[in-house]
């Protein structure tokens, strides 16, 4: 999964920023785990939601929102619509507040969707592994 964020020197974002990891998701929206991992397989983050809470485990934190949404809007640093991304996981083009979807190659397992507004504009790519 990459996620880049584009520059926005209204929000105080000088360049543009990038996110890049392997993961595992398990769940549904209203339920799950998401794990991220280093290229050599350790765990970078830890992170599981429940109806009303979510947890971030990283660096030897735990960190607790009121949501997934407030979570991970504060560590990616945008807004990142996790039921839609469910749904383009599953092959479905979902529609989400200002996100656009490209699955034309979904079946070689390549999901792109790009956040046009509101900004800063994003792009998330995510390739499937069996």
């Amino acid at each position: 999964m990459s996620l880049r964020i584009e520059a926005n020197p209204y929000q105080g974002l000088g360049h543009d920023q990038y996110f890049n990891a392997a993961f595992e998701l398990l769940g549904d929206p209203d339920q799950g785990e998401l794990q991220f991992f280093t290229p050599l397989g350790s765990t970078v983050a830890d992170i599981h939601w429940a109806p009303g809470s979510a947890v971030l485990q990283a660096r030897g934190e735990t960190r607790t929102f009121s949501d997934l949404a407030q979570l991970i809007e504060v560590v990616l640093g945008t807004d990142v619509p996790v039921p839609a991304l469910f749904s383009w996981l599953a092959g479905q083009a979902s529609e989400a507040n200002g996100w656009q979807v490209d699955l034309s190659q979904q079946t070689q397992g390549k999901i792109l969707a790009r956040r046009l507004s509101p900004a800063p504009q994003a792009e998330l790519r995510v390739i499937l592994e069996d």
